[in-house]
Order: C-alpha cells, then sequence, then structure tokens
C-alpha cells in the first residue's frame, strides 16, 4: 500500500507550509487525483485518517477531500483529445495507436484550509 507514503509525503509539505505561516491548526486539504494515477483513493482516505491523528500534531482532525481527474489522451495522428477509460491508448476517432496521455496521472496538493 503505497497510499500511506504518498499521506507522509503531503502531511510533510501540508505541515512545512503551516509552520512558514505559523498556522496552528489545518482543518482541512484538498487533492487532486488523477484516475489512472495508481492511487486507491479508498487507501488514501484511511491512510490520511490514521496519520493524521497518531503523526501530526497540526492536523489531529484534518478532513481530506479528493477531486478526481479525468484521464484524457491526445491522437498525433488526427490531433483529437479523447476519454483515456473508455478507449485506452487507441483513437475512437481514427483508430491509431499515436496517442498519450494528457491527464489523469498527477496528484496535486490543491488547497489547504486553516483554523482562523
Amino acid at each position: 500500500m503505497h497510499e500511506l507514503g504518498i499521506v507522509f509525503q503531503i502531511i510533510k509539505q501540508v505541515e512545512d507550509v503551516a509552520k512558514a505561516n505559523n498556522v496552528k491548526s489545518v482543518k482541512e486539504v484538498t487533492l487532486e487525483i488523477g484516475e489512472v494515477s495508481g492511487i486507491v483513493p479508498k487507501y488514501l482516505t484511511d491512510a490520511w485518517g490514521w496519520a493524521c491523528e497518531h503523526r501530526s500534531t497540526l492536523m489531529k482532525e484534518c478532513k481530506l477531500n479528493i477531486i478526481t481527474l479525468k484521464a484524457k489522451s491526445f491522437c498525433t495522428n488526427c490531433e483529437t483529445a479523447y476519454d483515456t477509460l473508455k478507449f485506452a491508448k487507441v483513437c475512437p476517432n481514427c483508430g491509431s495507436n499515436k496517442t498519450y496521455l494528457l491527464t489523469g496521472k498527477e496528484t496535486n496538493l490543491k488547497d489547504i484550509k486553516v483554523e482562523d
């Protein structure tokens, strides 16, 4: 379960930002996760709850919000963007496999909400 390692990295980033800005408590974090990133949201949420409770003083009751980013691919043959999960590596427009992933693999820290 690599989600725990991802959670530890995110918590460290959030804590670094919080400490640099004299924040006493982080209440909510929003992540954007690509649907082909390899991250399982349920595992990430479970690891998040445990890690915040046991490993962070600034984030004891911090809520995690996840926004799923759709996987989109691009065909270099006909210059069409399409739904990766539905059509994989074959362009539905022209049948070419000269495609690449545009979005859907990323993991972004989108928002941090702190106590006023």
